[in-house]
């Protein structure tokens, strides 16, 4: 019966964006552990850093910094499909330390990339902040690799 209540208690959020670059250009800013020190700044966070073992079962470590707190965020790689999918676990205080799934497809259009976020076994509270922190992180990516290529 517990099954069946955390199966219910669970919520799957769903973010799209699509991005003026390279599946490529963007499935290794998601690994580069400056490139997400950079880009992965949502909403009111104003210094992120982090680390990547990127390889399948390999660790990452993502600490974003607000003015009025610190918001530590760590799992594994599940999945690392160069340059279609990136799986990965996602554990933090908005998970209640649980372990939630994460899954990045990256859907060539042309010139640009459908970036699709799907985040599933949140607590069914936190779906909206998941997605807001997801849309914005994925606005900075957009900027982040805008910079990139202009330079």
């Amino acid at each position: 019966m517990n099954t069946v209540l955390e199966a219910e208690a669970a919520a799957t959020i769903v973010v799209r964006r699509t991005i003026a670059a390279s599946p490529a250009e963007l499935f290794d800013a998601w690994l580069d552990p400056q490139a997400l020190a950079i880009w992965m700044r949502p909403g009111s966070i104003r210094r992120t850093t982090a680390t990547a073992d990127a390889h399948v079962g390999g660790r990452y470590e993502i600490l974003m910094e607000g003015d009025e707190a610190s918001y530590p965020h760590h799992g594994v790689y599940q999945v690392i499909d160069r340059p279609r999918r990136l799986v990965f676990t996602w554990v933090s205080r908005g998970t209640g330390g649980r372990d939630s799934l994460v899954t990045v497809d990256f859907l060539p259009q042309g010139a640009r990339t459908e970036v699709v976020i799907t985040h599933e076994r949140l607590p069914r509270d936190a779906g909206g902040a998941h997605t807001e922190g997801w849309t914005s992180a994925l606005e900075h990516l957009a900027a982040h690799v805008a910079r990139e290529v202009s330079r």
